[in-house]
């Protein structure tokens, strides 16, 4: 391994793959969808990650109109919210949420606020008071909008912070943000963020005297 330590004012965190292990209930609802509609579920799995439904519909259904896509996010949300069973936190997201209580920090998820609030609690992590979920976009990861959302929310420019990110599309959003990227996990290892970690437990935070707050990350 070898230690990267890089400089923010703030972090910007998505929650699915980063904060919160949801694959198996994802993995259930996408493939019984797919399944559904004709399509191979492992194909459709490839995509799915890091978006809102409706995206991920709109990519592997391009020719279906964006209302029906509409009206099976809101059944397809409903059904991941109603399922916990086996997400678990991330390694070590107890103890980093922990470690940034107190710093600037927000969540950004391609999740609605009843979704990422029955995942935080299933996972038994804090939610950040500063939250972006999918309400509150216009357009789905890889789309921007999050996370410049999130950093004027907490009011701090792009380029003062730094996204925590496991998917394509998140990547792809945190650096159309023109913010850094951690990118966290085993899809995130191929998509060259500035830094990568199996899991949270390689990443130390420090909070500066002079109010940043300093990553100490031992890279995978």
């Amino acid at each position: 391994m070898s230690a990267t330590v890089l400089t923010a004012s703030a972090l910007l965190l998505d929650m699915d793959g980063t904060l919160v292990n949801s694959d198996a209930v994802v993995e259930r609802c996408w493939r019984r969808w797919a399944l559904k509609h004709g399509l191979d579920p492992e194909a459709a799995l490839k995509v799915v990650h890091g978006r809102q439904g409706y995206a991920t519909m709109a990519v592997l259904l391009p020719d279906r109109p964006v209302e029906e896509n509409y009206a099976d996010n809101r059944v397809m949300l409903a059904e991941e919210t109603a399922d916990v069973d086996g997400v678990v936190p991330i390694g070590g997201a107890p103890a980093f949420m922990a470690a940034i209580a107190d710093l600037p920090h927000a969540l950004v998820t391609s999740a609605d606020s009843a979704l990422a609030t029955a995942r935080m609690g299933a996972a038994a992590l804090p939610m950040p008071a500063v939250r972006v979920t999918a309400e509150q976009v216009g357009a789905s990861k890889p789309d921007p909008e999050g996370f410049l959302k999130g950093a004027a929310e907490l009011g701090f420019g792009a380029a003062d912070c730094i996204v925590f990110e496991d998917s394509e599309a998140g990547i792809a959003a945190g650096r159309a943000a023109g913010m850094r990227v951690v990118g966290v996990g085993p899809r995130a290892a191929a998509l060259s963020p500035d830094a990568h970690v199996e899991d949270l437990t390689q990443i130390r935070v420090e909070a500066a005297a002079d109010g940043t707050i300093r990553l100490h990350i031992d890279e995978a």
